[in-house]
């Protein structure tokens, strides 16, 4: 999923995440909440027609953010108190407030409000966050409850337990018995070695449901979706593939390449022999660094573009593989020839 977050993936038309294969795409909570507010976008008949994009849209609780933006938070039983992060303005998410903002957003698919922890936290703070996070789930499914109607969109609940084993399990349990539409792994990717984040993903994905989406929030890095695939997980958002183009990177199927170095200022070729994107079919690398060196619009919209048909097409080929019984051959060679750099980290 392309990543939304202030209603528009950053760079990139509506026509052309279309014309790229976008299924859907992620929204904000938080931040379409803080600007332009939900009230004002469901005046104007719902995110879907305020942004131009007819396909389905997944929005997140707006926890993750309220816990790393916002200032002066608290956090109690009812929600989190705190003020946001443009203006300090005082403000509560609780559970009920989480969902009643993106049913105003008009949301297709909504998180449950959950806490992520920081990591590293200890197995005793994780666990009061779990419990936590599990009491707000059961709030956040007994709204829509509450307003229940044919209309009604799917609800995720969120898998929370930081990198303890037993605590991810007992987050799926609960999660289960309180009954979700898919379900997210979260509190991932949050400063944990990728070792660490795989084992957090398997000790959740090894007891959730075959016949549900799993959903891993934040992730990731072409080989470590691959891997996750492998896991069982079906759906992936990362702000990767547009935030690391703004910075004049490009991911081809082998590795990252910065197109700010001088060895591509007379490169005819394009980004990657073969890709069939915009970007590849006209431009050069020359042309590109150029661009970029020059700092115009353009140089980072063109990447953009390549960057997330990589990431799209990348997950159309996965899936093919699943259907025509070779993804363990597809996920042997893809990772082994894929040379992670520095610039594929998810904090670039």
């Amino acid at each position: 999923m392309p990543v939304g977050t202030q209603g528009t993936v950053k760079a990139v038309s509506p026509l052309e995440l279309h014309d790229l294969g976008a299924q859907i795409i992620l929204g904000n909570t938080y931040h379409l909440h803080v600007r332009p507010g939900e009230k004002v976008i469901s005046r104007q008949g719902g995110l879907h027609k305020f942004m131009g994009w007819q396909r389905p849209i997944l929005t997140d609780s707006g926890g993750f953010q309220v816990f790393s933006l916002a200032r002066l938070r608290k956090v109690t039983e009812e929600g989190v108190h705190f003020q946001n992060h443009l203006d300090g303005t005082p403000t509560l998410i609780s559970p009920e407030r989480s969902m009643e903002i993106q049913r105003d957003l008009g949301s297709d698919i909504v998180m449950a409000f959950d806490e992520c922890p920081p990591h590293p936290c200890s197995y005793e703070e994780a666990s009061r966050s779990l419990e936590l996070t599990l009491r707000w789930a059961a709030r956040s499914k007994a709204w829509w409850e509450r307003e229940a109607n044919e209309d009604r969109p799917l609800v995720f609940g969120i898998v929370q337990g930081s990198s303890y084993a037993a605590l991810r399990e007992r987050s799926v349990s609960g999660l289960m018995e309180i009954g979700f539409d898919g379900y997210a792994i979260g509190g991932v990717s949050v400063g944990e070695p990728e070792s660490e984040m795989m084992r957090a993903v398997e000790s959740a994905e090894a007891f959730l449901p075959l016949d549900c989406a799993r959903y891993a929030m934040g992730l990731g890095t072409p080989p470590q979706m691959i891997e996750m695939i492998a896991r069982g997980v079906d759906m992936f958002d990362c702000v990767l593939p547009t935030r690391i183009a703004r910075n004049g990177t490009a991911f081809t199927r082998h590795c990252c390449l910065s197109l700010k170095n001088a060895a591509f200022a007379e490169d005819p070729g394009p980004i990657e022999e073969g890709c069939e994107c915009y970007s590849c079919q006209n431009f050069s690398r020359s042309y590109l660094r150029h661009l970029i060196k020059a700092e115009e619009i353009l140089g980072l919209r063109l990447v953009t573009l390549h960057n997330l048909h990589f990431y799209l097409k990348l997950l159309r080929t996965a899936r093919n593989s699943i259907l025509e019984g070779r993804f363990s051959e597809f996920r042997r060679e893809f990772v082994s020839n894929y040379r992670p750099n520095e610039r594929t980290s998810i904090a670039s």
